[in-house]
C-alpha cells in the first residue's frame, strides 16, 4: 500500500509542478513537497467524524502549505 501511495504522490506532484510552476513557486517557497509525508489507509470501515479528525490533525502538522484550487 505505501508504495502505491508514494507513486501516486510522486507522479501527481510532478504533474502539478509542470502545470502550475509559477504558482507553486510562490506557495512553496522553501522547495518543500506538495503532499504531506504520511497517508491514511483503513482496512475496516470508519465514519466521517474519524476522517474529519484525521484531516484536521494533518492541517496542524503541516504548516506553510496552501490549498491549490484547480
Amino acid at each position: 500500500m505505501s508504495k502505491v501511495v508514494e507513486t501516486l504522490k510522486r507522479v501527481t506532484s510532478r504533474r502539478l509542478r509542470e502545470k502550475f510552476p509559477h504558482y507553486l513557486a510562490k506557495v512553496y517557497w522553501d522547495g518543500g513537497g506538495v503532499w504531506a509525508r504520511g497517508f491514511f489507509a483503513s482496512t475496516v470501515s470508519i465514519n466521517a467524524a474519524t476522517i474529519r479528525q484525521y484531516v484536521r490533525h494533518q492541517g496542524e502538522q503541516e504548516t506553510g502549505q496552501a490549498q491549490l484550487e484547480l
